[in-house]
């Protein structure tokens, strides 16, 4: 991001003297930078518990107008820290158990519920609940030698994190299907021609073409992007007179919008609009 960002880290409390999450403002955009890159920025207990109030934080924050969400080194984020995992299980820990409803199914609410733009910053290996943390966002721009990867049926697991939902909206159920059963590594290229991104950059330029994307949404009309997310929600899942009414909720709702009256009287005065996200 620009030189006059303003960057937090999350301490860890492992012993490890780098913190797990790095926290970043710039322009009204939050980023968010998963810290394990020794670990593929896998979710262990320690990540899980500063990256979903880290979430939140974004999502009620007026002064955050978009979130970017992206990892440290080579990975965005590998998923489940199976070390870890394998580690409780051994141990009978009942969080085990528990992590989708206490983490990952939190997690993919906020980022769908959020009324507000978040980017997913895909700079390398996304797998498993770390692919659908990318698929669950708005816009997915990925590096060159970013991969995606369905890693769940390939250690006995069934898919978690939204993406049985997720996923075949954007590819279509037969894709979804046969890279949920395969495990197929799915490269930029091929993850642009099916529709799993909405752009790729090369990798020296990934995160200038983030925080481009990302100022111009956070510049925008804030409110007008939150009920656009929500009604395409509708749409997907709903019937048309459901979706038919909920548009009109939503439209009046921006009617009475200061983002509104600016677009109005800009569209008149033959200037760009100022929107304050209101």
């Amino acid at each position: 991001m620009a030189d006059n960002a303003v960057a937090t880290a999350v301490s860890s409390s492992s012993g490890s003297t780098d913190p797990v999450l790095l926290v970043s403002d710039d322009q009204g955009v939050r980023t968010l930078t998963l810290n394990r890159a020794g670990a593929f920025n896998a979710f262990n207990t320690e990540l899980k518990a500063q990256f979903l109030p880290a979430l939140r934080a974004a999502a009620a924050d007026d002064s955050v107008r978009a979130v970017v969400i992206t990892g440290a080194g080579r990975a965005f984020c590998s998923g489940q820290d199976l070390k870890e995992h394998l580690s409780l299980s051994a141990a009978g820990d009942p969080s085990v158990a528990t992590t989708v409803p206490d983490f990952y199914n939190p997690m993919i609410e906020t980022v769908i519920g959020m009324r507000k733009p978040v980017i997913a910053a895909v700079n390398g290996v996304a797998a498993g609940a770390g692919a659908a943390l990318a698929f669950a966002c708005d816009l997915r721009i990925a590096a060159e030698s970013a991969t995606f990867t369905m890693a769940f049926a390939g250690v006995g697991l069934t898919a978690d994190s939204g993406a049985s939902f997720t996923l075949p909206r954007l590819i279509g159920l037969g894709r979804a299907t046969a890279l949920m059963f395969s495990g197929e590594r799915v490269g930029s290229a091929e993850a642009m021609r099916i529709g799993l991104v909405t752009g790729v950059a090369p990798d020296d330029e990934l995160s200038t073409t983030t925080a481009t994307t990302a100022r111009a949404l956070a510049a925008g009309a804030t409110g007008s992007y939150g009920w656009i997310k929500a009604s395409l929600h509708v749409g997907v899942t709903g019937a048309l007179g459901a979706t038919l009414a909920f548009e009109e909720e939503a439209q009046r709702a921006c009617f009475a919008s200061a983002d509104h009256r600016e677009g109005m009287q800009a569209f008149i005065d033959k200037r760009a609009p100022q929107f304050q996200g209101r």
